[in-house]
C-alpha cells in the first residue's frame, strides 16, 4: 500500500489513536488505586486540621483512627441512620467518610430526608463535631469542614478550600495557617451558630467588617475579604446551607 495514499494516512492514524487510547486507559486504571488513596488522605488530612492536628500522606490514616471517636450519617430530622465505629458499621450500610456530600446536600435541598456525614472526633480533652461543606464559589466550587465545641453551638476550627477562585483574593479563604499572622479561618473561632434563645443563625461573611454593621452580632460574623464580595458570599451560603441540614441533630444531641 501506498504510504502517501489516503488510505495508509487513514489507517496509520485510527491504528495510532487506538494504541494511544489503549495505553492511557491502562495507565489510568493503573494509577486509580494511588489516585483514591491521595483523595483519602486528603480528605482525613483536611477532618483532623479542623480540630488542630497536623498530619501528612504518611500518617493521616493512623492519626484518623485515633482521633476518631465515630462516624454517622444523619437525616434532617436529627436522627443518625448510620454508625461506624471501631472499624466496623455498628448501624447502616455506608460509612460517612463515603458519602458524596454534593449529592447528599442536592437530596436535602429537594426536600429529602437527607443522609449527611458528620465526623466525631476527640483529643482526649475535649470531644468535636466536624461538618462537612460544600457550595459555590465566585469561579467554581468552594468546600471545607467545620468543626463544633462540645457545646455544639461555638466554632473551634474551620478550613476551606476551592478549585479555582482568584489568586491574592477569593483564593484567600483556603490559606493555611500562619504562626504570628492572622489568616481568613482564623475569625471563624469561637463564633457562634445559635443564638441565646436557640435560633440556628449560622456565622455570616460581612462585607465590610462585623464592626460597620449592627444588623449581624459579633459573636455570629466574621470580616470579609477585601475585594472577594461573591467568594465570601459563597462561604457564608456554604456555611448556613450546610449546618442548617444538622440543626436537628444538634439540638437533640446538646
Amino acid at each position: 500500500m501506498d504510504k502517501n495514499s489516503n488510505t495508509y494516512i487513514f489507517i496509520y492514524a485510527s491504528v495510532m489513536v487506538v494504541l494511544v487510547a489503549v495505553i492511557l486507559t491502562s495507565a489510568n486504571l493503573a494509577l486509580k488505586p494511588m489516585q483514591e488513596k491521595n483523595k483519602m488522605n486528603e480528605k482525613m488530612i483536611n477532618l483532623l486540621s479542623s480540630i488542630g492536628i497536623e498530619a501528612n500522606a504518611e500518617n493521616a490514616a493512623e492519626l484518623y483512627n485515633q482521633y476518631l471517636v465515630k462516624e454517622v450519617v444523619v437525616d434532617k430530622a436529627g436522627n443518625e441512620t448510620s454508625v461506624y465505629n471501631k472499624g466496623k458499621l455498628e448501624i447502616g450500610k455506608i460509612r460517612a467518610f463515603d458519602v458524596n456530600l454534593k449529592a447528599a446536600l442536592k437530596d436535602a435541598e429537594k426536600g429529602g430526608e437527607g443522609a449527611l456525614p458528620l465526623f466525631i472526633m476527640s483529643d482526649g480533652q475535649q470531644t468535636y463535631y466536624i461538618i462537612p461543606l460544600f457550595g459555590k464559589g465566585l469561579w467554581g466550587p468552594i468546600y471545607g469542614n467545620v468543626a463544633l465545641e462540645s457545646d455544639k453551638n461555638t466554632i473551634f476550627g474551620v478550613n476551606f478550600g476551592h478549585d479555582s477562585e482568584t489568586p491574592g483574593l477569593g483564593a484567600e479563604i483556603a490559606n493555611p495557617p500562619v504562626e504570628g499572622k492572622v489568616v481568613f479561618s482564623d475569625l471563624f473561632k469561637q463564633k457562634k451558630i445559635f443564638d441565646e434563645a436557640g435560633n440556628f443563625t449560622s456565622v455570616k461573611v460581612i462585607k465590610g467588617g462585623v464592626k460597620s454593621q449592627s444588623i449581624v452580632a459579633p459573636e455570629h460574623g466574621v470580616d470579609a475579604i477585601s475585594g472577594s464580595t461573591l467568594t465570601c458570599n459563597g462561604v457564608s451560603a456554604m456555611l448556613n446551607d450546610c449546618m442548617v441540614n444538622y440543626e436537628n441533630y444538634l439540638k437533640k444531641n446538646n
